[in-house]
């Protein structure tokens, strides 16, 4: 039995959270509702852009691992990177909060960039 809370749920909370610290929190990609990937697109005030993903580890734990960090000399370069890890998972969630030190709502500590 998976004891994971479903992805719908983990999404909305993460946005509610956000919202009530003031930030503002969208879903870019539904995906698989109950046991679907996340990734979360973090920015602070449309600027200094981020994504990290959940991924699984060999012990069966899930980590979150920073999978992009935006490139101020080509800031398309996150579209194309989203595009293809929604084609590569058609169940992965992606979602993007614009908020300060947005790692603090995923259990990490804020980027030093």
């Amino acid at each position: 039995m998976d004891t994971r809370l479903p992805a719908h749920l983990e999404v909305a909370a993460l946005i509610r959270q956000v919202q009530a610290e003031g930030g503002f929190g969208t879903v870019l990609h539904k995906g698989e509702r109950d046991a679907g990937t996340l990734l979360i697109v973090l920015v602070e005030n449309g600027e200094n852009m981020r994504a990290y993903e959940r991924m699984p580890q060999l012990d069966g734990t899930r980590v979150w691992i920073q999978c992009f960090v935006e490139d101020i000399e080509n800031k398309g370069n996150i579209q194309d990177f989203l595009d293809r890890r929604r084609f590569q998972d058609p169940d992965l969630w992606i979602l993007e909060l614009d908020i300060a030190r947005g790692e603090r709502f995923i259990g990490l500590e804020p980027s030093e960039s």
